[in-house]
């Protein structure tokens, strides 16, 4: 049987595997930040331990950081001692760190791909949830916790079980006005926001192969908000154009034997998927979330919920049956909220396009 995506790179970093426990992988590349990696250098220092490579750990300020005057000392406390307590982290322990006003500094999940460090068919890992965001060029990419963080800072690998895999197959042209965004909030209303726990999830279809770059990192990026290990795209031509060039891109030889190998980066026509979910690109429209989670998403035309005195008296409940390609309950009758259209131009206490 052929193997998934997440499978061919699974496997090719298996260092340790025993039958009842948990594979030992490498990892490729760690990404540090100010906010869930002090305590995790603080247990490196306490047990007399060194950073095992370094060169494989980048480091940024970005969680905790201001968008103005950045080079003028943090106004919060908190703020300024985590960013603080990095820089002195990473100079003691030999890492690369991109610091406020270097023009390499910003998200974390942005700067791998922007200098060419995020390539396909790597693992990659961060003490970050939306560290998915990665897996759009063929990685497997995760977020770990500051426990986690200072195990791969000591040995370079993490023990893992094994995901189950899901295919979500999403095919046909956007309709205008539709983007990638407006994709995966319409896939987390459909399985909701525990539709992906305990996967690994590859994005494929022909909706997929017309997005650029930037919408399929938006796209893995969000695979965190319905509960997905990560999210992965196979790399393709789009991939490739992305990545040549970039700082720390492969060159002359080294990158036609990179591209040799990122082609092989596809699930074989046999791999096996534990779970499939299948998506009409055509019939989307353009959503907005209108609650507290992502899974509160309905598209124009449909229906949500608002407190009753934002309501205008002539507003009526749902219609039992489909509103655009979504079915809707009637309104509850508690008192305190109605259903009520969502427009192009909703209230904002609506919600709105996040």
């Amino acid at each position: 049987m052929g193997k998934t995506l997440a499978e061919k790179v699974w496997d090719a970093h298996v260092v340790r595997a025993v039958d009842g426990e948990p594979d030992l992988l490498y990892i490729d590349l760690h990404l540090v930040h100010e906010v869930t990696s002090p305590q995790a250098f603080e247990g490196l220092r306490m047990n007399g331990r060194r950073v095992r490579r370094p060169d494989l750990t980048l480091a940024t300020e970005d969680h905790n950081t201001p968008t103005l005057n950045i080079l003028a000392p943090i106004a919060d406390p908190v703020s300024r001692t985590q960013v603080e307590t990095l820089r002195r982290n990473a100079a003691e322990f030999g890492i690369r760190i991109h610091s406020l006003g270097d023009r390499d500094q910003g998200v974390v999940h942005i700067i791998g791909p922007q200098l060419g460090v995020t390539q396909p068919g790597m693992t990659i890992v961060c003490g970050d949830s939306h560290t998915s965001t990665h897996g759009a060029f063929g990685a497997l990419a995760f977020g770990i916790g500051t426990s986690e963080v200072e195990h791969v800072l000591a040995t370079q690998t993490l023990p893992q079980k094994k995901p189950r895999m899901m295919a979500v197959n999403i095919n046909g042209d956007l309709p205008p006005g539709v983007t990638a965004k407006d994709v995966v909030l319409a896939l987390i209303a459909k399985v909701g926001t525990g539709g992906g726990q305990g996967y690994i999830v590859e994005y494929r279809g022909s909706t997929i192969e017309q997005l650029s770059m930037e919408g399929r990192m938006t796209i893995c990026n969000m695979s965190i908000e319905w509960g997905a290990k990560a999210g992965m795209i196979a790399p393709d031509e789009t991939t490739l154009a992305y990545l040549k060039g970039r700082p720390h891109a492969p060159e002359g030889g080294d990158w036609e034997a990179a591209v040799e190998y990122w082609r092989t980066l596809r699930s074989d026509d046999d791999a096996h998927f534990d779970a499939q979910v299948d998506i009409d690109a055509t019939r989307l429209t353009p959503f907005v979330t209108w609650g507290t989670n992502p899974g509160h998403g309905v598209p124009l035309g449909g229906w949500y919920l608002l407190p009753r005195t934002s309501i205008p008296r002539s507003s009526g409940p749902p219609p039992a049956g489909p509103s655009n390609t979504w079915t809707w309950p009637r309104a509850p009758r508690c008192g305190r909220s109605r259903w009520t259209r969502c427009s192009s131009a909703p209230a904002p206490t609506a919600g709105s396009r996040t």
